[in-house]
């Protein structure tokens, strides 16, 4: 899943230009065997051989197109989910940091002698949460209540 989505579309970009390049091959390929001046069945086939390899070299091209626009999807698919690890981390830190506010609220009024307060379970549970490291994939898998997973 990680990955330097810069790095991947660089590499969709040479496939693209490498596809180009065989379609220019092709074409070029292609244009002078249909070019030569003799005429038999050695020019034939000359033509023939040359329009075979030209559209060997063009099926080459569609699939160096096909494997940029994967590596394109990927790389979205890399920056989506990031967005959504960083998004994740970001709600469940300030629900740990909201009710560890209360927490404390809640500890400073019993001192101050209101008797009968009882914590909140939801806060003494994201209290003891202990989240992944920032930027992990584990964020995916994280369930909190009040996170939305």
């Amino acid at each position: 899943m990680y990955g330097d989505t810069r790095v991947i579309r660089g590499l969709a970009r040479r496939m693209r230009d490498q596809a180009d390049d065989l379609r220019g091959e092709a074409d070029r390929l292609v244009g002078e065997a249909e070019a030569v001046w003799w005429t038999g069945w050695a020019a034939d086939a000359v033509r023939s051989r040359a329009r075979d390899r030209g559209a060997g070299l063009r099926r080459t091209a569609a699939l160096h197109d096909d494997a940029a626009s994967a590596l394109e999807q990927h790389a979205d698919e890399v920056d989506r989910l990031k967005e959504l690890i960083s998004w994740l981390e970001r709600r469940a830190r300030s629900l740990v940091a909201s009710a560890r506010d209360r927490l404390a609220d809640l500890g400073g009024r019993l001192l101050a002698g209101v008797s009968g307060l009882v914590p909140d379970p939801l806060d003494q549970l994201l209290d003891r949460f202990v989240p992944p490291p920032s930027g992990d994939r584990d964020w995916l898998t994280v369930e909190l209540p009040g996170l939305g997973s």
